[in-house]
């Protein structure tokens, strides 16, 4: 029988829903039989949690300090335990240094065994971009963490459903920042990572729909600096000409009308809400983030921490079940 890809799960912030979630996915029997989830935190943080919550304990622990000597031989979900010097009396929902520093210990954690190949793939739990600021890590989120740990330079944030799967050309980064930030290379980027991870999702040619960045895009000219004519159509002939299926740049107030939608696989964004806020929309409960471009593969879920719900056992496990699978499905795929 094949082996099962282990894929490490940040719990993320500690203070957030990730501790309450993890717990849930060590359980999950739906993640069990096509993977070992192992996931990467404070044991003693999901302790509390499974007390609170009145839940059974953690099942199997390992510490970070046994994992080099025993990782191969692992083969049923597993907390592996970095206990971290997060204060014992931090509050759920609140935003603390010591939280934003645990969060930003376990991705590096996980990104190193991944490139170490002691780890097939990552799924990432939510972290509070506030906590690693008041941490002093200066990243603004996962995607930038992930690409400067690896050292990677092509890279593009995509998040995925069965309704809707969006990638976006820019991410964090303020609206007056954004058309600075385009060009033809990095659209063209952002096109040609998508094609390829759409090829391995759906195993076949994708169909993709590029939006562009002013309304009605850019109307040749009436709106904005030009950028349609500047980069996006560029970028999108380059693309047609590497015999990728690309269409665009259509205006993005009606890109994502249903009849849009039918007949494409994925859109290229050029920025965060765009591409977000159908996305959202559509699929809340069930899209996935994937980071494109990175020499392992990360998947995540695409809510944040919910601290106003964290701890109460009531937040929904289902986009980080899917972000397991799918990060499962594609370390399968990349053998």
């Amino acid at each position: 029988m094949p082996r099962l890809p282990r894929v490490a799960i940040t719990m993320g912030d500690p203070a957030g829903i990730g501790p309450e979630l993890c717990l849930r996915l060590l359980r999950e029997e739906r993640l069990t039989s096509v993977c070992v989830p192992l996931v990467i935190g404070d044991a003693g943080v999901l302790a509390r949690v499974a007390t609170q919550l009145q839940w059974p304990a953690v099942p199997r622990i390992i510490s970070a300090e046994q994992w080099p000597d025993v990782w191969h031989t692992v083969t049923q979900a597993t907390v592996i335990d970095l206990h971290p010097q997060t204060e014992t009396t931090f509050e759920p929902g609140v935003v603390t240094a010591a939280c934003g520093r645990a969060a930003y210990d376990f991705i590096l954690w996980a990104i190193d065994e991944a490139l170490a190949n002691r780890v097939d793939a990552i799924a990432t739990g939510p972290i509070h971009k506030e906590a690693l600021h008041a941490a002093g890590i200066p990243f603004p989120g996962h995607t930038e963490i992930l690409a400067h740990r690896t050292g990677t330079d092509r890279w593009c944030m995509m998040l995925t459903s069965e309704a809707i799967t969006c990638s976006l050309v820019t991410a964090h980064i303020g609206y007056r920042d954004v058309p600075d930030w385009l060009s033809v290379e990095r659209i063209g980027q952002t096109i040609e990572l998508t094609a390829a991870a759409m090829r391995r999702i759906r195993g076949r040619e994708p169909r993709l729909l590029v939006c562009g960045l002013n309304p009605h895009a850019g109307e040749h000219g009436l709106f904005g600096q030009r950028e349609e004519e500047r980069f996006i159509l560029p970028a999108i002939d380059a693309a047609r000409a590497l015999g990728i299926n690309v269409q665009g740049p259509l205006p993005p107030d009606t890109a994502f009308l249903p009849k849009y939608r039918a007949r494409c696989d994925a859109y290229v964004c050029m920025y965060h809400d765009q591409g977000l806020i159908p996305l959202k929309t559509l699929a809340f409960e069930e899209a996935v983030n994937i980071t494109l471009g990175l020499p392992i593969i990360r998947t995540s879920v695409d809510h944040g921490t919910a601290f106003d719900i964290a701890w109460q056992g009531i937040a929904d496990v289902s986009s980080f079940v899917r972000a397991v699978q799918l990060a499962a499905r594609l370390a399968i795929a990349s053998d």
